[in-house]
C-alpha cells in the first residue's frame, strides 16, 4: 500500500518540479534577453521583432528552430526581442496587454520608428518568415 502511494506521488509531483525548473530556466533567459535587446533597441533604432512564446507550445517550438534557421542572416539588421509570457514580470504584462496577446505563439514587425507594420499569429513557413523579414525596414 506504501509502495502505492509513493509511486503516485512521484508520478505527479516529478512532472510539476520539470515544469517548474524548466518555466525559471527559461524565464531567466527571456529576462535577460529582452532587457538587453530593449536597451538595444531604444538606442540603434533599428527594426524590431517582438516574439511572444510558451514553452509548452508546439508552435512556438516550430518557430524557434525557424528562427534560429533564417534570423542570422538578419541579425545585423532587425533586432528580436523574445518574449516568454510565461515568466510573469511586469514588463511582459505591460507587453501583453499593449499588444494585445491572447495566441503564441505572436510576432509583431516593428519599423525603425517603432511602429508596428505586421503581426502574425501562429506559425508560418520558411519562406514567409524570410520575406517578412526582408520587407521590414
Amino acid at each position: 500500500m506504501k509502495k502505492n502511494i509513493i509511486i503516485i506521488a512521484l508520478v505527479l509531483i516529478v512532472p510539476l518540479v520539470a515544469f517548474w525548473f524548466l518555466s525559471k530556466t527559461n524565464s531567466i533567459n527571456a529576462k535577460t534577453n529582452t532587457e538587453v535587446q530593449q536597451v538595444e533597441n531604444v538606442a540603434v533604432g533599428k527594426p524590431q521583432i517582438l516574439k511572444f512564446t510558451s514553452t509548452m507550445c508546439l508552435d512556438c517550438q516550430t518557430m524557434n528552430k525557424l528562427f534560429k534557421e533564417v534570423f542570422p542572416n538578419y541579425q545585423d539588421k532587425i533586432i528580436l526581442t523574445e518574449i516568454s509570457v510565461q515568466d510573469g514580470r511586469d514588463f511582459t504584462n505591460e507587453q501583453i496587454k499593449k499588444y494585445n496577446i491572447t495566441l503564441v505563439p505572436t510576432m509583431i514587425f516593428l519599423d525603425s520608428n517603432n511602429k508596428q507594420v505586421r503581426r502574425v499569429e501562429g506559425a508560418i513557413e520558411k519562406e514567409v518568415l524570410e520575406n517578412y523579414l526582408k520587407e521590414l525596414k
